[in-house]
């Protein structure tokens, strides 16, 4: 698939303008969370400017290819979005019911909360929000908190458990709804900090697949965003004024190694435009026969055939790893790209390779 044209997901609507891609902007911004808002009524949007548009067509574009290059959601499908009340949740939701209005297939999104009882969780925020928005929603509560408190020792890191708590609720919650597929709001950045994370410090290759089922073997689970920048996301959330919910209630530590690696990633981008973009594209171009796992190449068994391979060992070469440009601000419809810049292959996202056929 040519990596610049529109994914089969939204192909059928792709003629639409950018300006009518997004539902309208929402006045719900409280600068006190834990208030209730005056007024969450959505009001009409103001006027966008090129790049905000811009930036609206990369996250519709980079979602429906994600979402067309795994197959992620088919026709039928009843999609739960995970909504915590930060900027990746919201982002996914309001992307996919945009989506789902050009899709060439028929879907439906529910947005599920867990509400943990975190002191301080301003609990009114999503249902009001959804409620102005008229998306179907479920609020779950349970005092998961309370749980984690008196089994984790002060001082002591408490995800892992609440992590494991809040996933086995959502799984119950999406066996009642009749859900197909529960949606989850990672995005490109979060894909490369756990691969770096396991290969760092768990040594093993191993990230965040776009779709996979879930460890009770129950559920798909999809990353509808696994191709999209979170300071795209960042901006996105800022754009459409998303009541955010702030993420430090639980008052549990930071988890310092991702940070770090974070950290490393910000600094990559900095220093060397390519670096991460290159990493995050070979985890979709995996070569097995010049790895070391014995488990997906048998190398004790490997024997020679006579015939050429283009993926067989070339021993006595020199690596060579010849640099595509790459743009991450490819705009498709950007005149000015073929006009004022030399042509040169551009890559502004993954390709899936396809299985080779015989």
């Amino acid at each position: 698939m040519n990596p610049s044209s529109p994914a089969p997901f939204t192909a059928a609507h792709d003629s639409a303008p950018a300006t009518d891609s997004v539902p309208s902007a929402d006045a719900v911004t409280p600068t006190d969370l834990s208030a209730p808002t005056a007024d969450t009524r959505p009001h009409a949007p103001p006027r966008r400017s090129v790049n905000e548009n811009k930036l609206v067509k990369r996250l519709l574009r980079e979602t429906g290819k994600a979402i067309g290059d795994y197959g992620m959601i088919e026709n039928g499908d009843r999609v739960m979005v995970c909504l915590s009340g930060g900027k990746d949740s919201y982002g996914l939701l309001d992307i996919l019911l945009t989506l789902r209005q050009r899709a060439p297939i028929d879907f439906e999104v529910i947005a599920v909360n867990l509400d943990q009882k975190q002191p301080g969780f301003p609990e009114h925020v999503l249902p009001d929000y959804l409620s102005a928005r008229d998306i179907p929603f479920h609020i779950e509560t349970r005092d998961t908190y309370s749980v984690v408190k008196r089994l984790i020792p002060e001082g002591k890191t408490t995800c892992s458990l609440c992590s494991r708590l809040r996933r086995g609720i959502l799984y119950r919650v999406a066996r009642e709804l009749g859900a197909t597929k529960i949606a989850l709001g990672h995005h490109r950045n979060d894909i490369l900090a756990t691969f770096f994370l396991n290969l760092f410090y768990g040594g093993r290759m191993k990230a965040m697949p776009p779709k996979l089922v879930s460890d009770n073997g129950e559920h798909v689970i999809i990353r509808p965003l696994a191709y999209v920048r979170e300071k795209d996301l960042a901006a996105y959330a800022k754009l459409r004024e998303f009541p955010i919910i702030p993420c430090n209630l639980c008052g549990s530590q930071e988890n310092l190694k991702r940070k770090e690696v974070s950290r490393m990633l910000e600094e990559w981008d900095h220093h060397f435009t390519n670096r991460t973009w290159n990493v995050f594209r070979a985890l979709s171009h995996v070569v097995p026969s010049h790895l070391m796992d014995p488990h997906l190449m048998d190398f004790a068994g490997l024997r020679p055939t006579g015939q050429a391979h283009a993926d067989g060992d070339r021993a006595f070469d020199e690596e060579d790893f010849p640099l595509p440009a790459f743009s991450e601000d490819e705009d498709e419809d950007d005149e000015r790209t073929a006009v004022h810049k030399p042509a040169v292959q551009v890559i502004a996202r993954p390709r899936v390779r396809k299985p080779d056929t015989p």
